[in-house]
């Protein structure tokens, strides 16, 4: 691949564009805000000037509602060899494609897993899809050119291809993007009109279960939009569950024994259920999810204070598998919780300790 057109520099286009521009492709960008696509040229994207002739590939990266119009026009003016999009949602922009008489064969619906809370092209990044998944939807229709171009794209972008039907796509992406989305915006409503004496309270938890709310909702409700029964069908299931939930804890309520140990069964049903799901999202670099030890430290907000952290695990021989830090409520200071294996646990703790470092068991 020597030359791409972006149409769409938001996000997703711009980080596409730094990846490949990073990587000696020649990229034009265009979008519909002018000043938008300069700010993408001038963060090293590519140029916002048109191309002379016909590009190796386009990328389509405008909003969901947007896509099947804008392929639609770039397919019929030839502008590139192959044409991709990469919408979140997959079925939706194939049939809209075959409903205006498209021809396909130099089409292919893609969808980067992959995204940040924050939009624009201020907001891209050359590395955003770095080992996270590439979703590639072909059909009989893509020719083999096509396809080849998309697999070179995912991997200057230094993502892992990923091949699926375009519908058992966005079924996937309703259970695993769509409603997390949803549910985590609707745990946060909660909190809008909550006592300042609850909300002092918050930990980690409710931060880990609301990071996502603060997402753009005009984004999300495009991307809804296309995607609803899908999303509606696992909301109706976890609706049943909340229902069973609601029922189990008003059950504990009761004054009949009968009934309290019914309703601590239901709850249990439902948090091993959870267990059992959770196990099944995969771990570190895709593999099978591992069990590590917790090392907790107490650390100082202060300049340099993680690094140096950092530093002493690694000369202890450790390596980080993951990492949490759970800030205190009215203190400049904060749990850091280092993730390690367990066989390494203890080694680690000795030593950090002999370095000064407060451990919490």
């Amino acid at each position: 691949m020597r030359t791409a057109l972006v149409i769409g520099t938001g996000l997703i286009g711009t980080s596409a564009a730094l990846a490949l521009a990073g990587r000696g492709v020649t990229v034009h960008l265009v979008d519909h805000d002018p000043d938008q696509a300069r700010t993408a040229s001038a963060l090293g994207a590519g140029t916002d000037e048109a191309p002379e002739g016909r590009v190796d590939l386009a990328v389509i990266a405008v909003p969901p509602a947007h896509v099947a119009a804008t392929l639609a026009e770039a397919l019929r003016g030839g502008i590139a060899r192959a044409c991709i999009d990469v919408a979140s949602v997959k079925g939706g922009p194939r049939r809209e494609l075959l409903a205006l008489g498209c021809d396909l064969s130099s089409y292919i619906g893609t969808h980067p897993m992959a995204g940040k809370e924050r939009s624009g092209p201020l907001a891209a990044t050359a590395d955003l899809f770095e080992g996270r998944p590439w979703v590639l939807t072909p059909t009989r229709d893509t020719d083999t050119e096509v396809l080849n171009l998309a697999l070179e794209l995912v991997a200057l972008c230094r993502a892992v291809p990923v091949v699926m039907d375009a519908d058992a796509h966005d079924r996937a992406v309703a259970l695993v993007s769509h409603t997390p989305q949803l549910v985590s915006s609707m745990v946060a409503a909660r909190l809008e009109e909550a006592d300042e004496t609850a909300v002092r309270l918050c930990g980690q938890g409710i931060r880990d279960v609301t990071r996502i709310a603060a997402s753009d909702p005009r984004m999300w409700v495009e991307i809804l939009s296309a995607n609803p029964g899908p999303v509606a069908d696992v909301l109706s299931g976890i609706a049943a569950d909340l229902d069973e939930t609601v029922r189990a804890l008003r059950s504990l309520e009761s004054a009949d024994e009968d009934k309290r140990r019914g309703g601590a069964a239901g709850i249990e049903d439902v948090l091993r259920r959870g267990n059992a799901g959770r196990v099944r999202v995969p771990g570190k670099h895709g593999a099978a999810p591992a069990t590590y030890e917790i090392v907790a430290v107490l650390l100082s907000d202060e300049p340099g204070g993680l690094a140096r952290l950092f530093a002493d695990a690694g000369r202890a021989g450790v390596n980080i598998e993951d990492v949490r830090i759970e800030h205190a409520a009215g203190q400049q200071a904060g749990l850091v919780q280092l993730m390690v294996e367990p066989a390494a646990a203890p080694g680690l703790t000795a030593a950090l300790r002999e370095r000064g470092w407060s451990i919490r068991q």
